[in-house]
């Protein structure tokens, strides 16, 4: 499939950092814009991540694959990716990596996703200031491996959770399913204030590889990277006796999501079973990227509508980190600058697109940095197979 659209002109002229002088102490202390009905929101009160213990570099990929045709490198190597954690396979007996059959990629799934989401877990919940026996709800994510049972069942099992945690796992959404998951865990803890609930995605991108010398492929093999995050949940009265922002060093509030499924590029992003490998094959359409774009706006919009918000209020955008030229055409056509997006880069840059997880790599970063204040607003989106993007709306 091609799909019909033309690329920006301008893709690649994107505004330097600037960072915002941000909102003045008037509007900090003044009553959020728009609050969801209910008597309850979620907080976001805990993030962790977690990759697999091997680090390469892309001219390390390719030499350990003996990729030579110059197409294919100038693939990897024009990446914006300096490094990604993956779980390759072992030298044959000649000294070089073989593709591994359906059968072991499965079991490698399955063994790296409970060893990293085991870690993200903690390391979520640790900064939650929480303990295995709070959670009351896990959801686990994935797209890069089939498993039955669930992921959650597995890691309940694993690190001894209490067997009555309300649990959900979904599986092969792709991309955007982390923010997809989030929405319906959101739900969940409204429904339940004061219990704790997780969100968990695990993706062993090198579990889902087909090596070949095709084009296809390299698009797919030059992206992925492995890597786990977790996300903690609590609810709470919407409206706290301390004012707006209290709590806020704790973590922001979500207050709305917008999604936004593009039918006539379905076929975009998705997993074909490649009869002559013998294993799934992940094909990307080289024109995502500007469907990604096209869109973005959309989604954007909607999600500020009826909120007394524009994009200019909007202080810090937690971005998918889907590769270059998805995060280049998402950067035009919402107008942001490379300072808005500085952690989505540098996630790729570090990582390389970690599916569904990503965007949680991005808000740890922007956690860590520190910058964020009381009564200021984001955005978290993704975008994924479906064609299918994500946001929500939160608030410090």
């Amino acid at each position: 499939m091609t799909l019909n659209l033309e690329t920006p002109e301008n893709l690649g002229a994107v505004p330097e950092a600037v960072p915002n002088a941000g909102p003045d102490a008037a509007f900090l202390d003044a009553e959020p814009a728009f609050l969801p009905p209910g008597p309850h929101l979620a907080r976001m009160v805990g993030v962790g991540t977690a990759v697999t213990a091997t680090s390469y570099s892309q001219q390390e990929v390719l030499a350990a694959f003996g990729i030579t045709d110059p197409k294919v490198r100038s693939v990897f190597l024009n990446s914006a990716i300096d490094r990604r954690n993956l779980a390759l396979p072992e030298p044959g007996a000649s000294g070089a990596r073989v593709s591994e059959p359906q059968g072991d990629l499965l079991d490698k799934h399955r063994r790296l996703a409970v060893e990293m989401g085991a870690e993200a877990l903690h390391a979520c919940l640790k900064r939650a200031g929480a303990e295995l026996s709070d959670l009351g709800h896990l959801c686990c994510v994935t797209s890069t491996g089939f498993l039955t049972p669930g992921l959650s069942a597995l890691l309940i099992r694993e690190l001894g959770i209490d067997r009555h945690c309300s649990r959900a796992d979904i599986v092969g959404m792709g991309c955007n399913a982390g923010l997809n998951a989030l929405n319906v865990v959101n739900g969940w803890a409204v429904a339940h204030p004061g219990r704790l609930a997780v969100v968990l995605c695990a993706e062993v991108c090198s579990a889902a590889y087909a090596m070949d010398s095709t084009m296809r492929t390299a698009v797919v093999n030059s992206l992925f990277g492995d890597g786990a995050a977790a996300l903690a949940l609590i609810a709470e009265p919407a409206v706290d006796a301390g004012g707006p922002a209290a709590g806020a060093e704790r973590g922001p509030r979500i207050l709305k999501f917008a999604s936004c499924i593009i039918p006539e590029a379905v076929d975009a992003m998705r997993y074909d079973w490649d009869r002559d490998q013998g294993r799934f094959s992940f094909f990307l359409d080289p024109q995502i990227p500007y469907v990604v774009g096209a869109h973005a706006e959309i989604v954007a919009d909607r999600l500020l509508a009826g909120t007394g918000l524009r994009r200019s209020d909007v202080r810090h955008w937690v971005v998918h980190s889907g590769g270059k030229k998805v995060i280049d055409a998402v950067v035009v056509n919402l107008e942001l600058s490379r300072h808005d997006v500085r952690h989505t880069t540098s996630v790729l840059r570090d990582h390389g697109n970690v599916s569904s997880g990503s965007f949680l790599f991005s808000y740890e970063r922007l956690l860590d940095e520190g910058v964020t204040r009381p009564g200021e607003y984001g955005v978290l989106m993704t975008m994924g197979p479906g064609s299918t993007l994500e946001t929500a709306l939160v608030r410090w």
